[in-house]
């Protein structure tokens, strides 16, 4: 699966973005999507992830109740919808695939995008 992630940008706090990944080259509905995220000089953490037919979908304490991740499988796209954006919130954002159950760990994910850059600020 190719992934291409887009809809980063430069938002002040309590602002809102949404992001979109496009999947190619392989039957997107095989696979549950993610969402993680990477500051400078941390590891990549898990952000959301919603399951193959978008019937469940689970998030990090720190993005709940802000964040929504959907999907439509018939436009191969998976989104995150970021709301009241903290600074915090700043990072890179990647899209990644996954065929093995509702992972939150980076290691069971079998395709990632290239990344988009989210910076909160004011």
């Amino acid at each position: 699966v190719q992934l291409q992630a887009s809809g980063g940008g430069l938002v002040q706090p309590g602002g809102s973005l949404k992001l979109s990944c496009v999947a190619s080259g392989r039957t997107f509905t095989n696979y549950h999507m993610g969402w993680f995220r990477q500051a400078p000089e941390k590891e990549r953490e898990f952000v959301a992830i919603i399951s193959w037919n978008a019937v469940s979908t689970y998030y990090a304490d720190s993005v709940k109740g802000r964040f929504t991740i959907s999907r439509d499988n018939a436009k191969n796209t998976v989104w995150l919808q970021m709301n009241g954006l903290k600074p915090d919130d700043t990072a890179v954002y990647y899209c990644a695939a996954s065929s093995r159950g509702l992972p939150t760990t980076v290691a069971l994910y079998d395709y990632w995008g290239q990344g988009t850059q989210v910076t909160v600020s004011s």
